[in-house]
């Protein structure tokens, strides 16, 4: 599949990163919903990714229930003539006593824990907050009803949007690909294309990661599994 040819024959499950806050910029971590909206920068990569996705056979759109993630998935359920169902389940994972923190002591626990799931230690937890499995036991049910909610009202085939969170993208892809998947940075307003596939144990392939220079301090930004 190209990003500009999608391929029909199955279902397509596009994670899509939101766009920019001012949170983003100063490297704060904000996990909490509502959270801080997007920015003039972020609403421009909201427009943009809608254009790109203007010509895709998307069935439903939906959101997890920060304001940013929102107003992302608008754009793109504007262009073809839907609207946003709000999920829950699929918000960033919680930092729990490093909410609203962008210090370096700070941003040090965070990426040690965050290393740490990608070492395998998944039950390790942020201090107050959750884990990489408490992320996945909320995550990926949500996941399983949005796609049998789009293949019932549609059938096979076409796409489903669920815009969500940097962190959460990457450690519930890891999950839906298998554990020993190496994932990468996603950009703001950045896609990650999985493909219904029921010959791999899974259910899912990889068609589509939009990455690109990490940027440092971002919450998406943590060490790579091919790291360890």
């Amino acid at each position: 599949m190209t990003p500009e040819e999608p391929e029909q024959d199955e279902l397509r499950l596009v994670l899509l990163r939101h766009g920019q806050t001012d949170a983003n910029v100063a490297k704060a971590l904000d996990t909490v919903p509502p959270g801080a909206p997007l920015n003039e920068t972020g609403r421009a990569q909201a427009a943009d990714v809608a254009g790109l996705l203007a010509d895709w056979p998307i069935r439903a759109v939906h959101a997890s229930r920060a304001i940013r993630a929102r107003q992302t998935a608008e754009p793109v359920a504007l262009a073809h003539g839907l609207g946003v169902t709000v999920v829950d389940g699929v918000h960033e994972i919680f930092v729990g006593e490093l909410e609203g923190r962008s210090d370096k002591p700070a941003r040090r626990e965070f990426d040690e824990v965050y290393d740490a799931w990608w070492g395998g230690d998944l039950a390790r937890s942020l201090p107050g907050g959750e884990s990489a499995l408490d992320l996945r036991a909320r995550y990926l049910p949500a996941v399983d009803r949005i796609v049998q909610q789009t293949e019932r009202a549609h059938g096979p085939g076409g796409m489903v949007v669920l815009v969500s969170h940097g962190a959460a993208i990457r450690l519930a892809a890891a999950a839906l690909l298998g554990d020993t998947a190496e994932t990468r940075y996603v950009p703001n307003a950045g896609r990650v294309v999985l493909r219904r596939d029921r010959s791999v144990e899974t259910g899912w392939a990889l068609e589509l990661w939009d990455s690109g220079p990490a940027l440092v301090g971002d919450v998406t930004a943590g060490a790579a599994p091919e790291a360890h």
